[in-house]
């Protein structure tokens, strides 16, 4: 039996399993992530995330994607690890840091359910996003081919690669045909994240986005803090900005230093036990 909290932010949707709690090892972390996060045999989720003691920072935090794959870092999944670590009382409510893969992630919780993330140093090298190309060179302004189009497209890093696309009309986007043809493209050969994006004002962009081993999803934080970099680097917006995603908004603010600030909220759900197969909410 394996305790679980399912837990959203801006309905970015996430299982998370509190091994603080209770360190007993899961046996096949990649196989439960299926079977958890399946939306119709299981409790349903865009990702299993897990909760444990950390070796550089007090808490770590890994995401697998519904198929499995790890899907390193995850700003919304950040935001949730941080309510559900205040509430099951591991964290007070004050500054802390969470590890993420390599990243130490900085976590500032305003309230338990409204959450500041500095989520690092975006990167913007080809070698740091995981690219093909020499590994030095940016990918900011450049074509991909996908589906019969060439879209002008930046990429950017923020602990997992992403493509980002200005659009006109972000809702008029085919994203269930040509998001799996960009996440697979030869350009990524360990897949990307990829986000279409619509610049209403300076100050305001509306996105939609096709995650990487998870499909179209409602929200997308480090993509937010992706199309926020990338919407500056293009000269199409200013450093803060909100971002409208179809589950909710982000604030997203890409510092001099190179540094990303992302704030918003985090929904608990409901708990619930998975015991062979079933779920006992």
């Amino acid at each position: 039996m394996i305790r679980f909290t399912k837990m959203h932010g801006v309905g970015n949707d996430f299982v998370f399993i509190d091994q603080v709690a209770n360190p007993e090892p899961v046996e096949d972390p990649a196989a439960l992530a299926r079977r958890l996060c399946d939306r119709h045999k299981g409790v349903g989720a865009d990702g299993l995330i897990f909760i444990e003691r950390g070796s550089r920072a007090p808490f770590r935090m890994t995401m697998l994607n519904p198929d499995g794959s790890n899907g390193g870092m995850c700003g919304n999944g950040v935001r949730c690890a941080a309510r559900l670590l205040i509430e099951n009382g591991h964290q007070r409510l004050a500054p802390f840091i969470l590890e993420v893969e390599a990243r130490d992630v900085k976590v500032e919780p305003v309230q338990p359910d409204w959450i500041r993330v500095n989520m690092g140093n975006a990167a913007l090298t080809r070698g740091d996003i995981g690219m093909m190309g020499a590994p030095e060179d940016t990918f900011i302004g450049a074509t991909v081919e996908a589906c019969g189009h060439t879209f002008t497209a930046t990429a950017v890093s923020m602990g997992n690669p992403h493509l980002v696309i200005v659009t006109e009309d972000v809702d008029s986007v085919p994203l269930e045909r040509i998001g799996p043809v960009l996440e697979h493209h030869p350009l990524f050969p360990f897949r990307t994240n990829v986000h279409f994006v619509q610049v209403l004002d300076r100050t305001t962009l509306k996105q939609r986005t096709w995650e990487r081993g998870a499909g179209i999803t409602l929200a997308c934080g480090s993509g937010a803090c992706a199309v926020g970099v990338a919407a500056f680097l293009s000269g199409k917006a200013d450093r803060k900005a909100k971002i409208i995603l179809p589950g909710g908004e982000l604030t997203i603010e890409y510092l001099d230093s190179g540094e990303v600030l992302m704030e918003g909220p985090a929904v608990r759900v409901f708990e619930g036990d998975w015991m062979a197969g079933l779920v006992v909410a």
